[in-house]
């Protein structure tokens, strides 16, 4: 008997979140970073930091999820967000939600996009992703403002290899 070895590609998912109505997209990052489809609460819920942070947690991208997602996508301004496009063709929306300052006024609805990531930087700052029409950069905001949530599912690549007898 002849015997066939090859390798196929296990996602495993290290986290997972529901959500309602919504799916994770595999827009084919190389870092196997998973993007839910939605905001997280509808497009203009905003959280503080800490809010995300308790709610959400590991669910949450890191900075470096949001600057591979910057980088490795082709990023379409539709006059209200970002078509973001990932290497292998599949696609999320990120609606310019605007954000809300600590005294609850909501600013740039529309023309702007502010979301968490879960790093910090130093004590009242942490790291987000901020877009308008022509321009999508990383950057850090004060913690007690609110900015919109966008979940991600952190998956792990594993070889396994399987004999298959023919």
């Amino acid at each position: 008997m002849k015997k066939l070895f090859y390798l196929f590609t296990i996602l495993l998912a290290v986290t997972f979140a529901a959500c309602d109505n919504g799916q994770y997209v595999d827009l084919g990052l190389p870092s196997g970073t998973l993007w839910y489809s939605k905001n997280e609460g509808g497009d203009h819920t905003r959280y503080t930091y800490d809010e995300a942070i308790s709610n959400f947690g590991s669910k949450l991208p890191t900075k470096e999820q949001l600057e591979e997602l910057k980088n490795q996508c082709t990023w379409t301004w539709t006059g209200s967000g970002y078509k973001v496009v990932g290497p292998n063709g599949n696609s999320i929306y990120l609606p310019a939600a605007g954000f809300r300052y600590c005294n609850g006024v909501v600013n740039y609805v529309g023309s702007n996009g502010y979301y968490w990531s879960s790093t910090p930087n130093r004590s009242v700052y942490a790291y987000d992703l901020n877009f308008y029409s022509d321009k999508v950069y990383i950057y850090f905001n004060y913690r007690n403002s609110g900015r919109s949530v966008r979940l991600v599912m952190k998956t792990e690549v594993k070889q396994v290899e399987e004999i298959v007898d023919s």
